[in-house]
């Protein structure tokens, strides 16, 4: 009996040194995460900000008085917004109509083709962006909105597809059957019965597209040759001197500025990730 005890004893030990190194595990890659965003926010306070995390000298709003003009503030997000709002808008539209058959329709040809698009994800954007600069080239997209953004969606749609696929996958098939039984189209109870249906999906789809688009550096700055249409994620790099002196405190106000559209557009559809299928016993087994 009491070796029995010893034994357990033993074991719970055990379990609690590893729980306890597990946490201080987490914590330390917390810690690592949080670094970064608590110089973001104490430097932007500060008027002598320079590369240290430490409370300021003197909390001031100096630095983004600096920064909240049109040539360095907003006219950079308004192109911003203008990209990755009209990109994430087709990204979504254009998986949703491609995810569709795929989830709905069999066919030996399914399989192929997703495997095809999870290898188009894995492809590196520098890879392609050689020719796909000289064709703008060629079709005068080059330095253009529309074209950035056509490139920005067929970019990101690989993986939105695939993404959409798997949500639409969830929807249950017997809800479209009596919406055609009624009359309504294919594309009818796509707009009508699945996308409601997997709303949190949809939200998924955006946040992760609109985020991938918005601090996208490479693309824009190769696609986009005049000043005044460059993202906010290419003018950033206006705050690092020729000769290595930068405006710390400046560009940590320009950069809580620069995050402030994605919090947003988290909190704004934040119920819609947190939800489930609203199938509410429409199906009845």
């Amino acid at each position: 009996m009491a070796r029995t005890l010893t034994l357990a004893s033993t074991l719970a030990s055990r379990r609690t040194t590893r729980r306890l190194a597990a946490d201080a595990g987490l914590l330390a890659v917390a810690a690592a995460f949080s670094l970064p965003l608590a110089w973001v926010v104490l430097s932007s306070l500060d008027p002598d900000a320079d590369l240290r995390v430490k409370a300021p000298d003197g909390v001031t709003l100096d630095n983004f008085d600096a920064i909240l003009t049109p040539d360095i503030t907003f006219t950079p997000l308004l192109n911003s917004l203008i990209l990755c709002g009209g990109a994430t808008l087709l990204t979504v539209v254009c998986a949703a109509l491609a995810a569709y058959p795929l989830s709905r329709f069999r066919s030996r040809l399914n399989r192929p083709f997703l495997l095809t698009i999870l290898f188009a994800t894995s492809l590196p954007i520098t890879a392609v962006m050689v020719p796909v600069y000289a064709l703008f080239v060629q079709i005068d997209l080059i330095d253009t909105m529309q074209g950035t953004i056509f490139f920005f969606a067929a970019s990101q749609l690989p993986f939105a597809v695939w993404l959409m696929k798997n949500f639409m996958d969830g929807v249950p098939k017997e809800l479209e059957e009596a919406a055609w039984t009624d009359g309504a189209s294919s594309l009818q109870s796509l707009v009508r019965i699945v996308l409601p249906l997997m709303g949190p999906g949809v939200a998924v789809v955006t946040v992760f597209s609109f985020v991938m688009m918005w601090g996208n550096f490479f693309v824009p700055f190769m696609l986009l040759l005049t000043p005044d249409r460059m993202p906010a994620s290419v003018s950033i790099n206006e705050f690092f001197g020729n000769r290595g002196m930068v405006a710390y405190g400046q560009l940590a106000a320009f950069s809580v500025v620069y995050s402030t559209p994605v919090v947003l557009l988290y909190v704004l559809i934040a119920r819609r990730l947190g939800g489930g299928f609203a199938l509410g016993g429409a199906v009845k087994g």
